[in-house]
């Protein structure tokens, strides 16, 4: 019994490994790196693109500090700087634009009919590590820097600043330069910007060097029909089924009117 209770508890805890993404390195591992990349316009949709990715979104959300890192964030006026930044930039486009490729629905297809799937999700709401620190979350050290910002001097004074901050006149010089609008132009022009399936579709020349079609079968020839035989494919045959013969009696000739009665002599 002991031995069937180490099996399962191995599966369980391979079960999120085996669905870990190979490109473990270029995926937020910190709630602090999420907050980050939800923040950006520009990649806040890769959680929803790939399977793979979802699952280490969903253990970043469900952490207490992935919270308390917000709370602290909202309060600095450089994270809402940042963030309305990157809503101007190209990519913001090219980020939404990426749900037109079908590979994105077929990964989620697939992710719902794997088992790790699951049992990966399952193990990031049910992991009592989890559940301990969501309890002692109240005495986060974190939790009471939020608490004292709210009254530190320093935070408002930077919020008055924040008009002078270079990122605060960038936001306000974009709707003014014409790279902005070139640049939103090409990634709406860019077969790239909808996934890689649209870029045999929609890239110039690439439907131009067709493969070569396959040569068509013959179809077996009939020799002519036999002397007096009815051809059924001969328009002149066909042509004489409508006319009418010339020169034959009618079978049935047209009654003649009977002759007047001879008048009587007179007397």
């Amino acid at each position: 019994m002991k031995i069937k209770s180490l099996v399962a508890a191995l599966l369980v805890c391979a079960a999120p490994a085996a669905f870990a993404d190979t490109t473990a390195k270029q995926v937020p591992q910190t709630p602090e790196q999420w907050l980050a990349r939800m923040t950006d316009m520009t990649q806040n949709m890769s959680a929803y693109k790939d399977p793979k990715v979802f699952i280490p979104w969903l253990n970043a959300v469900t952490e207490p500090g992935f919270y308390t890192t917000m709370g602290n964030n909202m309060m600095e006026p450089g994270s809402w700087l940042n963030m309305m930044n990157s809503m101007t930039q190209p990519g913001a486009y090219t980020n939404v634009a990426a749900f037109a490729d079908p590979n994105v629905y077929m990964k989620w297809l697939a992710a719902s009919m794997d088992p790790n799937f699951y049992t990966a999700a399952l193990t990031q709401l049910t992991d009592p590590g989890k559940l301990m620190r969501w309890a002692m979350s109240p005495l986060d050290p974190k939790v009471l820097q939020m608490v004292m910002n709210s009254v530190n001097p320093n935070v408002y004074m930077k919020w008055m600043l924040s008009p002078m901050d270079p990122r605060a006149l960038q936001l306000m010089m974009a709707p003014m330069n014409p790279n902005l609008y070139m640049g939103w132009a090409g990634a709406t022009l860019n077969p790239g910007s909808y996934g890689d399936m649209w870029k045999g579709f929609m890239t110039p020349g690439a439907t131009t060097a067709l493969p070569t079609l396959p040569a068509l079968p013959t179809f077996p020839t009939f020799s002519a029909p036999a002397a007096g035989a009815p051809a059924p494919f001969d328009l002149n045959a066909l042509n004489q089924l409508f006319q009418v013969p010339a020169g034959q009696p009618f079978a049935f000739p047209f009654p003649t009117a009977p002759a007047a009665p001879a008048a009587a002599p007179a007397k």
